[in-house]
């Protein structure tokens, strides 16, 4: 997960550039070209809506043991599909991270976009990553963060894999992916720990915490049946050098496919209205992770 230091790198790079929606929404607008896409159309009430690509976008409400979990379901007109929990990073959902989901789901997946702070308040709570670093937001998700336990998590994927089992968008022959990124990246982790017989593939981008001393550090409940991608920012390595040894270590004692490496990008570089969004290195990333979820 992004720290303090390196959100105030952030800051930097966004009063020297302009804010990310205006002066650099560009990075945005490729990632859409890249999968084919416009954003899609924003759907009142419970009703779907179609985009240009054909991605059919639906909100949605999911009951879980703590409440009512917020977000989107997207997935191509047709058909069923493998399904995919994709979770944004710390800022929460918003467009950039709804644009990323739709391109998945253009891939050929249903994509299940859940707001990771239900909990507290429903919603974009952030306009862009800007706005979330220009704002306080990291000390205003705090409160919201610490409700997020491994046991909370786990709660929630449980719920969510039993909601997606249940559309017809959703092919329950296959396997379901998880991916998340920053304070997320742990958590398909938690979500194949919670339910090994149907998460079958977990992707985490710049992760943080995957190598705790605590008996419920993700690392520790890497599942054999569960094929793992874990890609890892390099100024997070250079605070943590030992980690991505210590993953590689567990997944061969347990017998576990995971693939760790090291990526030419900072923490946020596959999020597409980071500051540190870097189009070669999270286009690698994401062709890692379709590799990882052709498995499904």
């Amino acid at each position: 997960m992004c720290d303090e230091t390196q959100l105030a790198n952030m800051r930097g790079e966004l009063s020297r550039s302009g804010r990310m929606n205006r002066r650099s929404f560009g990075a945005i607008g490729t990632a859409a070209v890249l999968a084919g896409c416009t954003p899609a159309q924003e759907a009142s009430s419970e009703e779907s809506a179609m985009d240009a690509s054909g991605v059919m976008v639906t909100p949605v409400s999911i009951p879980t043991d703590a409440g009512t979990a917020d977000g989107f379901f997207y997935h191509p007109a047709e058909g069923a599909h493998a399904a995919i929990i994709e979770w944004p990073d710390i800022a929460g959902v918003r467009p950039a991270t709804r644009t990323m989901a739709e391109r998945l789901a253009g891939e050929g997946y249903a994509v299940l976009h859940m707001n990771p702070y239900y909990r507290d308040v429903s919603g974009t709570q952030f306009e862009d990553f800007a706005g979330f670093a220009e704002s306080g937001g990291f000390q205003t998700v705090g409160p919201w963060r610490e409700k997020l336990t491994p046991d909370a998590v786990m709660a929630d994927a449980k719920a969510f894999v039993a909601w997606l089992d249940e559309q017809g968008a959703v092919d329950t022959a296959k396997g379901i992916g998880a991916n998340g990124h920053c304070m997320t990246g742990s958590w398909s982790f938690y979500a194949a720990h919670a339910v090994p017989d149907r998460v079958k593939a977990a992707s985490s981008m710049h992760g943080g915490g995957l190598v705790t001393d605590g008996p419920q550090s993700p690392h520790k409940l890497m599942e054999p049946g569960t094929a793992y991608l874990v890609a890892i920012a390099k100024d997070d390595d250079e605070k943590d050098p030992e980690a991505k040894t210590v993953l590689k270590d567990t997944a061969a004692e347990k017998g576990v496919d995971a693939e760790v490496e090291v990526y030419d990008g900072n923490h946020g570089w596959t999020v597409i209205d980071s500051p540190k969004y870097a189009e070669a290195a999270a286009e690698k990333a994401w062709a890692r992770m379709m590799a990882l979820f052709s498995s499904l």
